[in-house]
């Protein structure tokens, strides 16, 4: 008896490792890259000089050099509610990834059972073993399918991709989290900026009006000018009551986004910030590839081209090896000795004949959702490329009109000089002075306005480089 168990063993064993090396096979070929048509140089010119060592960082705010702001975005990659649902996202992509790499390997099961029963004892046939009678049975089972198609194999890259897809996911929101961070900092900046120089403006027209009413009192000045002075140092003090509301208001926001609600930030110039450094000269359009968002949807293609193999391997029979040994006793001493050892083992095979096409409408899934996950890496490379250009047209644009908006400032500010002379010495009237008031204080705005519009800028280029540049420290230098 022993001869015929080792050699059936031995061919249940030959069985196994024959089918292990068959299931090597695959339905269906590993995922390649598609080309995807993009030009190999972005059609904007770049702003900055050639640098060949300059090197891709991720913690891009911290060129920025303000401590606040640093500190800032690090309480909210901490805090914010946003990182921590795709945290946890990239936790359960990372269970399912290891269920689906657990099906390649046999489940083995321990089964015990024990029962008192009786039977018939007229029946046809006699009871030998007393009536009625205890039965006791311990069994270890295994159970292992064959991945001969690749069907398994295919479902855990599958997974792969998709926990892959999550952290890519996780990535993006810290990107744009990081740049919802840094915008509001700067629109913070900006205002306070904005609160200072109306603060000077709305002195000087107090000034101007105080001026004015000891004018009037000594006959030099009439009534009209007076209430012209008054209505402009009004106006002035509706606008600074507007900025301080805004500045409340996206304080709020940074709080939400940095998770502290009572946060406060001590007023600083906008000024102080400098320019970070752009990306050199000739830089390659490939590069956009690593942004975070390209990365995702490039996982979501290799997880729908593995989901075909998947659906295709099952059209194909199924072979299955199932093995089990124990014993199996009257009594419950005896479970254990030789008389009572049991064992099985065998081959299945389930082979799908007839199911009115449901399988094949699978297949046809699958194929149409790789379609679909094709066509959305493609279009995150041409909004990828769309983005970058209008970073560098908006850097470059902005650039331009900041530096005519300081000229435009500077003239202002002489103006206003010698019309406020003027009107002191008689020459002018009252209105021109409210006209340079005016015109100074709007160009002065419009500045600080475009200092923050080209600080954002750089923040979009970050946002649509997937990171920040670090220039060599030889060629290192920031624009005031």
């Amino acid at each position: 008896m022993m001869p015929q168990i080792k050699s059936t063993t031995f061919r249940l064993a030959q069985l196994g490792l024959m089918t292990a090396i068959l299931s090597a096979c695959s339905i269906w070929p590993d995922y390649k890259r598609p080309a995807v048509a993009v030009p190999g140089q972005y059609s904007q010119p770049q702003v900055g000089s050639v640098d060949a060592n300059a090197q891709v960082i991720s913690n891009w705010w911290t060129l920025y050099q303000d401590p606040a702001l640093n500190d800032l975005v690090e309480k909210s990659l901490q805090n914010n509610t946003d990182l921590q649902l795709a945290a946890a996202r990239i936790e359960e992509a990372d269970a399912v990834m290891r269920e689906a790499g657990a099906f390649l390997f046999p489940q083995v099961n321990l089964d015990a059972d024990a029962t008192r029963t009786r039977v018939t004892e007229a029946g046809a046939f006699p009871v030998f073993a007393g009536n009625p009678r205890n039965n006791y049975i311990v069994q270890l089972g295994t159970s292992f399918e064959i991945d001969f198609w690749g069907k398994l194999r295919r479902a855990k890259e599958s997974a792969r991709a998709q926990a892959l897809a999550t952290r890519y996911a996780k990535d993006t929101v810290q990107l744009s989290l990081a740049s919802q961070v840094v915008n509001n900092y700067l629109i913070l900046r900006s205002l306070e900026s904005q609160i200072a120089v109306s603060q000077d403006s709305l002195k000087s027209r107090e000034d101007s009006l105080a001026l004015t009413k000891r004018r009037l009192e000594g006959g030099v000045a009439s009534a009209l000018d007076v209430h012209q002075a008054e209505v402009a140092t009004a106006n002035l003090r509706a606008q600074l009551a507007e900025l301080n509301r805004l500045r409340a208001i996206t304080l709020h926001q940074l709080a939400v986004l940095t998770g502290v609600l009572d946060l406060d930030i001590a007023k600083a110039d906008i000024n102080t910030l400098p320019i970070p450094p752009t990306p050199p000269v000739g830089l390659p359009s490939r590069l956009m590839e690593a942004r975070p968002d390209v990365r995702d949807a490039e996982q979501q293609m290799i997880a729908a081209n593995a989901n075909i193999g998947v659906a295709k391997a099952a059209l194909y029979p199924t072979i299955s090896l199932t093995a089990g040994f124990g014993g199996e006793s009257l009594a419950l001493k005896e479970l254990l000795t030789s008389p009572a050892r049991i064992w099985t083992g065998g081959v299945g095979l389930t082979l799908p004949i007839f199911d009115s096409g449901r399988l094949n409408a699978r297949v046809d899934q699958a194929s149409a959702r790789q379609k679909q996950a094709f066509a959305n890496y493609e279009g995150s490379i041409r909004n990828a490329f769309k983005e970058v250009n209008d970073a560098l047209v908006n850097l470059r644009q902005q650039s331009e009109r900041e530096a005519a908006l300081k000229q435009g400032e500077e003239a202002a500010r002489k103006a206003l000089q010698v019309s406020e002379n003027r009107y002191k010495s008689g020459y002018s009237a009252y209105l021109d002075v409210l006209d340079a008031q005016r015109v100074y204080n709007d160009t002065a705005i419009a500045f600080i306005a475009s200092r923050q519009a080209r600080l954002t800028a750089t923040v979009e280029l970050f946002k649509a480089l997937g990171g920040g540049w670090q220039p060599d420290e030889k060629s290192a230098k920031l624009t005031p």
